[in-house]
């Protein structure tokens, strides 16, 4: 049975994919594992101004309920970078898209109900 923290997670997961969805991302996967990571989502960008298909998006998802002790996004240590970007090469390769672009994003999400805030950092670090 999901911890507390896991079904949080979860539900937070969920919801920036709608998010994103609705901006005109594409979901390819979600929560994939390699080794000791896992990939939050997997996304296509959507296309720019009737382009082809945007990059691959590897998101990781952070969510606090207060920002007092540090933000969200800074629990994306050096380390996480690291382990994310590994599987992202492993998913690449099992899909043959090494080819592809992609980049890393990071959403932060501070709060709960109403007063929940997105953020979005897009190419938060490099692979």
């Amino acid at each position: 049975m999901p911890s507390k923290t896991q079904h949080k997670g979860s539900v937070g997961e969920h919801l920036v994919a709608k998010w994103l969805q609705e901006k005109g991302y594409l979901l390819l996967e979600s929560n994939y594992r390699y080794l000791k990571a896992e990939i939050d989502l997997i996304m296509i960008q959507p296309p720019q101004r009737g382009g082809p298909v945007g990059d691959l998006v590897f998101i990781e998802v952070k969510w606090r309920r207060h920002a007092d002790f540090a933000p969200p996004e800074a629990a994306v240590t050096l380390a996480k970078q690291r382990r994310l970007i590994q599987a992202a090469a492993a998913f690449m390769r099992e899909r043959r898209l090494e080819a592809s672009c992609c980049q890393f994003d990071v959403i932060a999400l501070t709060g709960e109900g109403a007063s929940l805030s997105i953020e979005h950092y897009e190419s938060a670090f490099l692979g």
